[in-house]
């Protein structure tokens, strides 16, 4: 397993701001998102299919706010065309997830990758790697639903949040 980034403790704090409008309402957020859309996180995922929606790709750890999901979390999630299952431990990005994502968003049909680890740091990639247009969906404990638009500013506030991570430079000037 290759990590190439790594959250030391005390940059915690910096990501705690939504990297754009939150939604309480699933029928909302995908009425307002852009395609394609990647779902990072258990309940998220879930949401998007209680109301039918699959995602390109759906991150899942099968944790939320540090505990196992229940079983009616697990059941909503959407059917996906490919499962994979990556290795990414908590508060790191590792070469794994990123690449399970690059496929998965040039795969045909949708890809749920299940992570055995922690997903929560994978929207950083996802906005890094995902088309202009695409919308990437995560939790924001105890508020509701984040919808992130890929674009320039997205980008560059990740590259900027990834500043404050142990990193791996050359892959991620590969990626930024």
């Amino acid at each position: 397993m290759d990590v190439v980034a790594r959250l030391p403790e005390g940059e915690r704090h910096r990501f705690k701001d939504p990297l754009g409008p939150l939604f309480t309402d699933t029928e909302a957020l995908l009425q307002a998102a852009g395609r394609p859309i990647i779902s990072v996180g258990d309940v998220v995922t879930a949401h998007l299919g209680r109301v039918g929606y699959t995602p390109k790709v759906a991150l899942v750890d099968d944790r939320t706010e540090r505990e196992t999901v229940d079983a009616a979390v697990r059941e909503d999630r959407p059917e996906a065309g490919t499962v994979e299952t990556v290795e990414n431990p908590a508060a790191t990005i590792t070469r794994e997830l990123v690449t399970a994502l690059q496929a998965g968003l040039v795969r045909d049909g949708s890809t749920r990758i299940e992570v055995e680890g922690e997903e929560d740091l994978a929207v950083l990639p996802a906005i890094l790697v995902a088309p202009d247009g695409a919308t990437v969906v995560y939790g924001q404990p105890g508020e509701g639903m984040v919808a992130a638009s890929v674009d320039r500013e997205s980008r560059e506030r990740c590259l900027e949040l990834l500043r404050h991570l142990d990193r791996d430079k050359a892959f991620w000037a590969d990626l930024g």
